[in-house]
This record gives structure tokens, C-alpha cells and sequence, in this order.
């Protein structure tokens, strides 16, 4: 069910074409001109809705499901309830994913460029661009048409921000390029100087920050992220990389295309990340560390070494997961023969 306070129904799709822009297979008794007029999980949806089925854990919830059309693999198509109608395709969740943006919006929070936002003159702003109250834009700053820059957010001078861009409230950027259909969400701090001092025997001597923050087209950065400026070079956040809240990336690191980090990931400075890697939840990654194209790092693991193309790495410091799993096995039997040697030591000193 969509609260009507936060979000609004997009134009509604009949059931063939929710199939034609999915490549589902419609497999219903119902008309296939019927109307879907919005998405939901299986346990909320209406008969308006449409709905997927991603893990045979929910198949109680699809038979219970009061939705109007379903997304399934070929595997539970016999068990929709009567009356449903069913997408068949290969992947639902992302079937659903795709047609769920056509049927819903966000509410718009702002139009226009508020009176109580501050510009500098020589800022180019594109046609359709959006800056809600509070904001700054410098001197210099080039922002493309269709984006939209949240309240309180700082465009720091020189700053570019391409087309249909989010930039949520209290984001800071300075130092950056940012590409197309970028989105940043609240707290974002793009930009700001990066983690370098050189030490002495008395104290600790800043090094000068001289590099840019580049992202390039379709990523997205989740709340409290934070992204520092190279030191020389440039720090990279390569298209359609998508990184989850309270990340910190250090400077001069450079992520590939299409990469997945999940919350509170850490990279010390000139890391690099490949092409398709995933990062799970609280993976720390030393300085001057490669994780090749297609890798995947388990959470909470740290990683210390270069780490292969396509490898799955755990455990701290990080190893070929395979290798993990035998230890963590191996560690827990030596636990549990020593809790039996103690008790039976214990019974014979006993009837001593």
C-alpha cells in the first residue's frame, strides 16, 4: 500500500504492457487490458497492485496475496491464487523493480529556485534545475537541466553537476565533477580534504590536497557518505556504482563501473576497485590495496592484500572464503573437544 502523504501513483499500465516493458510472459484468465495502477510486497498489495515473488520462503504469502498480477519464475506459476495474474520471467524482483519506478513517484518536495537560496552570479544553472531553500551555489558552479539541489546543500566554487541529478538536503561538494543521473542523498560530503599529514619527531605536517573528487554517470551515494579529494590525483567513482550510508572513502582511491559498497565500508587512501565488485557491510581495505574485476568481500572482513579477479574473500585478514569456512569449522571442533575433555576431567576428579 502506498502512503498517498509521501508518494503518488505514476500513469497506470494495463497488464500487457507491465509484460511488454518487463518481458514477462502474461499468463492470465483476466483481461489483459485490466489495469495495474500500483506496486507493493505481496502482503500489502491491492487489487491494483502488482507484486513479486523472489524466495520460495514467501510462497504462503503469494497464495494469501490479494494483488491483481504477480512476478514469478516458471517454477511457481501453479501456485498463484485464482484470479491472479501471472508475469513469468526469470528474475521478478528486478521485473518488479523496473516497472514499480513507472507506477510510482516520490512527491516532489520543491519546484523552482527559492528566493531564500543563495547564487552567485556567475553560476550556470540549465533549464528545469530545482535549489530549494538554504541552498549555496558559488561562483563558477554549472549545473545541468532537470537536477535537483536539496535545502542546506553547499555547491562549493567550480563544482559541475550534470543532468537529472538528486543532491539531498545538507550535502557539501567542492572539488568535483559530477555526472549524469547522480544521486546523493542527505549528508553526503563529497570533496573535502582527504587524510594526509607527513610526521616528524614534534608534530604532524598537513599534506595539501591538490586533487578533484570525478563521478561519473548513474551513481548513487547513500546518507553520511563521505568521498575525499585526491591528494595529487584524482579520487574515482566509476558509472553505476551504487554505495550504500556511512561509507568513507579515502583520497585518491579509484572504484570501478557497477560496484556495490554496503554500509560502513572503510577505504584508507589509493585503494582500487575493479569493475563488479561487492563490498559487504563494515569491509575495511588498507592503503594501496587492488580487489580485482568481479571480486566479493564478505562483511566485516579486512582486507590487506591485493585480492584476485573474480575471488571471495572473508575473515580478518581476509582469505579465499573457502579456506575460512574450514578454519571457523575447525576452530568450533577444537572448541567443543576441549568442553568435552574439561567435563570429562572433571567427572574423574570427582570420583577421586
Amino acid at each position: 500500500m502506498i502512503d498517498p502523504r509521501f508518494y503518488k501513483k505514476g500513469k497506470a499500465l494495463t497488464l500487457q504492457e507491465v509484460a511488454d516493458r518487463t518481458g514477462a510472459t502474461l499468463k492470465s484468465k483476466t483481461r489483459k487490458d485490466n489495469l495495474v495502477q500500483g506496486a507493493a510486497p505481496l502482503h500489502l498489495a491491492t487489487p491494483d497492485d502488482v507484486t513479486f515473488l523472489s524466495s520460495p520462503k514467501y510462497t504462503g504469502e503469494l497464495t494469501a496475496s490479494n494483488a491483481l498480477a504477480c512476478f514469478v519464475t516458471e517454477t511457481y506459476e501453479a501456485i498463484a491464487p485464482p484470479g491472479m495474474a501471472v508475469l513469468v520471467c526469470d528474475d521478478p524482483h528486478l521485473a518488479y523493480a523496473t516497472i514499480a519506478s513507472s507506477l510510482v513517484d516520490a512527491r516532489a518536495l520543491w519546484s523552482g529556485v527559492s528566493d531564500d537560496a543563495r547564487i552567485d552570479p556567475s553560476a550556470k544553472l540549465a533549464t528545469g534545475v530545482v535549489v530549494a531553500p538554504g541552498a549555496v551555489i558559488a561562483a563558477g558552479v554549472e549545473i545541468g537541466s532537470g537536477s535537483i539541489i536539496g535545502a542546506n546543500a553547499v555547491i562549493s566554487v567550480g563544482t559541475t553537476i550534470g543532468e537529472a541529478c538528486f543532491i539531498g538536503n545538507n550535502v557539501s561538494i567542492s572539488h568535483s565533477l559530477i555526472g549524469d543521473r547522480v544521486i546523493l542523498h542527505a549528508g553526503v560530503c563529497i570533496g573535502q580534504d582527504g587524510f594526509g599529514f607527513v610526521t616528524d619527531k614534534a608534530r604532524h605536517k598537513k599534506i595539501v590536497q591538490l586533487g578533484r573528487v570525478i563521478i561519473q554517470d548513474d551513481v548513487e551515494i547513500g546518507a553520511n557518505t563521505t568521498v575525499d579529494r585526491g591528494a595529487a590525483d584524482d579520487t574515482v567513482i566509476g558509472a553505476g556504482t551504487k554505495i550504500d550510508n556511512q561509507v568513507h572513502i579515502g583520497h585518491n582511491c579509484r572504484i570501478g563501473r557497477h560496484c556495490l559498497l554496503v554500509g560502513q565500508v572503510g577505504l584508507a587512501g589509493s585503494v582500487t576497485i575493479e569493475d563488479f565488485c561487492v563490498l559487504g557491510g563494515r569491509v575495511a581495505v588498507m592503503e594501496h590495496v587492488t580487489i580485482g574485476k568481479g571480486a566479493q568481500i564478505a562483511g566485516a572482513s579486512g582486507i590487506t592484500k591485493d585480492i584476485p579477479p573474480g575471488a571471495v574473500y572473508a575473515g580478518f585478514p581476509a582469505k579465499p572464503i573457502g579456506d575460512w569456512r574450514r578454519e571457523i569449522a575447525m576452530v568450533t571442533r577444537l572448541g567443543r573437544d576441549s568442553r568435552s575433555q574439561a567435563k570429562n576431567r572433571g567427572k574423574r576428579i570427582a570420583k577421586e
